[in-house]
């Protein structure tokens, strides 16, 4: 197991691809605005460097006078090159510092486009921004031999056109903030995940022997808060339903272990005292014993399929019509009087909801001293089907522990001892699995249990 420190440093730690992303990102960012800025600066100069030149070129053509060209001089001590230069290339005139320079270039502006910028590099003196001018008629006139001549004004190129300084600084500057980026991003998401380690690693501690653990949950409500609630919301679900396991494979023993012992003591008698038992008779226990056994597995895997949301066929299904057929073929006994509405439909599964109709009537009737009634109408949005009996009742305190696995009352115990405990459980269940549910009711005398269902046409679909 690698290391939450060294974790992180790996390609697939979601700290080292986000830096990673980000740090791509801005420095691809960065680098196209460091070039447009640069671009931007340099053109900026050299626009400047130019409007300089072709001003120091105005200048000193403006003081041509009759009697004579004035010094090559300029208000700008960075122009300091001025030539006046004769069409045939000889230079007539230059200020100190061009004083025995060629001309500065062979561009010769036409008489269209009188003034043109340019640019003039050599090995030995470096590169020259420059402005060349084509003079007027009317100061052609002022020099003797009256042709055209031009005049050049030029300035050595800015320091900041000649060195890299300026890229080299906006690429360091372009690292820097990249670098800051990333390390930004870095702590950022180092304190963003480190919510998420704590989560993993209290999970790593949490096993099925302890589930009473809960992940670490921040003040904040935001992705990583809502993940901590959702994930201690199901270790808390995980938790009950591990107890639930644990106390129904408790119960489960001790309910089948009792039949177990009783039929083991009852076979090892008639093996040890074979002249004193009557095998008829313990093969007639041994196969009572083994049809409560039987009758317990079957309803214990029943239970489960309900438990583990097993899927179920669903239909529509008329209770009103269920009931009657249900009740039309049940033997001698207590009678059962039926009430019902006309197409009380809901949406579910036949057989399922067979059982539990078998499940409240056998139980209506065993508790019952005189007559059962059930009854099936509709109520709002719901089926409402109501079994009640005349017997004694189940006391108020004892209305929810009826639904609960191998419980059976004193009463229940006493009129049938064999029973399995699972048939209420079993119902609610059936009930709760049809988005519905089973109560157990006031009544005026002896047990009401109220079973509500949706109706077909109120009902978003089938119960999985």
């Amino acid at each position: 197991m690698v290391g939450g420190g060294w974790a992180s440093l790996l390609p697939h730690s979601v700290r080292a691809r986000t830096t990673f992303g980000v740090a791509v990102m801005a420095l691809i960012f960065l680098t196209v605005i460091g070039v447009s800025l640069d671009f931007l600066v340099l053109d900026r100069v050299r626009v400047q460097a130019f409007h300089e030149t072709q001003r120091a070129s105005t200048e000193w053509i403006g003081s041509f006078a009759a009697d004579g060209i004035p010094s090559a001089t300029s208000s700008s001590t960075s122009v300091d090159l001025l030539q006046l230069v004769d069409s045939g290339g000889q230079v007539v005139a230059a200020s100190e510092a061009a004083a025995g320079l060629p001309p500065l270039s062979a561009l010769r502006p036409p008489d269209d486009d009188r003034i043109q910028d340019g640019t003039v590099c050599s090995p030995e003196g470096g590169c020259i921004l420059f402005t060349a001018s084509r003079l007027l008629p009317q100061t052609n006139r002022l020099i003797p031999g009256g042709e055209a001549h031009f005049v050049y004004a030029g300035m050595r190129q800015p320091a900041i056109l000649v060195s890299h300084g300026l890229e080299v600084a906006t690429a360091a500057g372009v690292l820097l903030v990249t670098f800051l980026v990333a390390w930004g991003n870095w702590r950022f998401a180092t304190r963003l995940m480190s919510r998420v380690e704590a989560i993993r690693e209290r999970m790593s501690e949490i096993t099925v022997s302890d589930l009473s653990l809960r992940v670490p949950q921040p003040p904040v409500c935001d992705e990583f808060g809502r993940l901590a609630f959702t994930v201690n919301q199901t270790l808390a679900r995980l938790e009950e339903s591990v107890e639930l396991q644990r106390r129904f494979a408790s119960t489960t023993s001790h309910e089948l272990r009792n039949p177990l012992a009783g039929l083991h003591a009852q076979l090892e008698e008639a093996v040890l005292y074979p002249g004193d038992v009557d095998p008829r008779e313990t093969v007639h226990k041994a196969l009572s014993v083994t049809d409560r056994l039987v009758a317990i597995v079957d309803d214990l895997l029943v239970l489960s399929r309900l438990r583990a949301g097993a899927p179920a066929v669903h239909e529509p299904i008329d209770l009103s019509a269920l009931i009657a057929q249900e009740t039309a073929t049940l033997a001698d006994g207590v009678p059962v009087h039926v009430h019902i509405d006309r197409e009380v439909k809901v949406w579910g599964n036949r057989i399922q909801l067979i059982r539990i109709l078998s499940n409240l009537v056998a139980n209506a009737r065993r508790h019952a001293d005189a007559e059962v009634e059930v009854t099936a109408e509709r109520t709002d949005d719901q089926a409402v089907v109501t079994v009640t009996d005349d017997g004694d009742g189940i006391a108020p305190q004892d209305r929810e522990r009826v639904f609960e696995r191998f419980v059976r009352l004193d009463a229940a115990r006493r009129r049938e001892p064999g029973g399995s405990g699972l048939g209420l459980a079993i119902s609610r269940d059936i009930a709760q699995a049809h988005k519905g549910t089973l109560l157990v009711e006031d009544a005026p005398r002896g047990a009401r249990f109220v079973l509500r269902l949706p109706l077909m046409d109120t009902a978003d679909g089938p119960a999985t």
